[in-house]
């Protein structure tokens, strides 16, 4: 399950449980939407409460940051998990914003939705 947060130029998405290829859908059609109306988005993954993916949701995630990677300024992940933060770095790899990890969620927040 996703709750989905817009907060000026910045989306928060919380994953609570298990992130399904439903939810990251969802997120996709929010981002786009938000990014041909207003340019580039600022994004906040929260994934202290998520318990598990499915394995179509990390292909998803490739594909969509290939196709849209440049369509991103910041993207933010928050967790205390060290594979989930690794899998972030590896995500720079893809798309041309700054991505970075946070163990702390005022700071990815301050972070994220900094204008450059």
């Amino acid at each position: 399950m996703i709750n989905i947060q817009k907060n000026d130029n910045l989306f928060i998405l919380a994953v609570i449980g298990e992130f399904t290829l439903k939810d990251y859908k969802e997120f996709e059609d929010q981002v786009l939407h938000q990014q041909h109306s207003d340019g580039k988005v600022n994004v906040l993954f929260d994934l202290r409460d998520m318990l598990d993916y499915t394995v179509d949701v990390a292909w998803e995630e490739i594909k969509f940051m290939h196709e849209h990677g440049s369509e991103f300024n910041r993207v933010a992940v928050v967790t205390d998990d060290q594979w989930q933060a690794w899998s972030a770095w590896v995500s720079n790899l893809f798309i041309n914003a700054g991505v970075s990890g946070f163990s702390d969620y005022d700071e990815a927040i301050a972070w994220a939705s900094a204008d450059e």
